[in-house]
């Protein structure tokens, strides 16, 4: 038992060690010798965990989606209307990697890498799924404008498109801090294709207090 301990123990300080890294240095220019040293742990012992860079960087993206998962539910599960839920899920994750390297460098990895896949599967796939339950759900309530030749997933795909993209712009240009405010850009100008005229103002304003948090 005790050695298991500490085995959990030495990966959590090299996952936390290698998110530091790779959101300093990005993927390409992190290095497995910057961590061990940052980590304090043993070449031995990191390979124990590891096999290679990419192994690494696959296990930060896991965790990170683990712990933002974690946050994303809470919100989701809730009693929440839809369409209030999947405007407070765009904040999350924006607060979720201020707070958690790991989820931060999960958020950068995932996109460095390009096929964003942790080891259990595509994490965007995830997200998607999780969006297309809240559209339909949004639809249901009569919040979200029903359109005929608009399907759910269509719809949830566009959302999920546009959010991911305000995040990949800001990690791109080191723009990170001023996502919040993007993120509100972004509801802005989607919400009067998306609800009825009468119900925007609250919605816009809805989107706002988030960025005020």
């Amino acid at each position: 038992m005790a050695r298991q301990v500490r085995a959990e123990v030495t990966r959590a300080s090299v996952l936390m060690a290698a998110a530091d890294v790779f959101l300093r240095l990005g993927y390409a220019n992190a290095g497995l010798n910057e961590i061990i040293e940052q980590s304090g742990v043993t070449k031995g012992a990191l390979y124990f965990h590891f096999s290679s860079k990419e192994d690494l960087a696959r296990g930060v993206i896991d965790e990170g989606q683990i712990r933002l998962t974690a946050g994303m539910t809470s919100v989701s599960d809730g009693p929440t209307p839809a369409l209030e839920a999947l405007v407070a899920l765009s904040y999350v994750a924006i607060e979720a990697a201020s707070a958690d390297p790991i989820v931060a460098a999960m958020l950068r990895l995932q996109h460095e890498i390009g096929d964003y896949q942790g080891t259990h599967g595509n994490v965007v796939a995830s997200w998607q799924q999780g969006f297309e339950r809240l559209v339909t759900r949004a639809l249901e309530e009569g919040d979200i404008l029903a359109e005929d030749d608009v399907s759910a997933t269509t719809l949830s795909t566009f959302l999920l498109g546009s959010l991911l993209g305000a995040h990949v712009v800001a990690s791109a240009t080191g723009a990170f801090d001023d996502l919040p405010r993007r993120m509100e850009r972004v509801w802005y100008f989607i919400l009067p294709g998306l609800v009825e005229p009468s119900k925007l103002v609250y919605f816009r304003q809805f989107a706002s207090r988030r960025l005020l948090r």
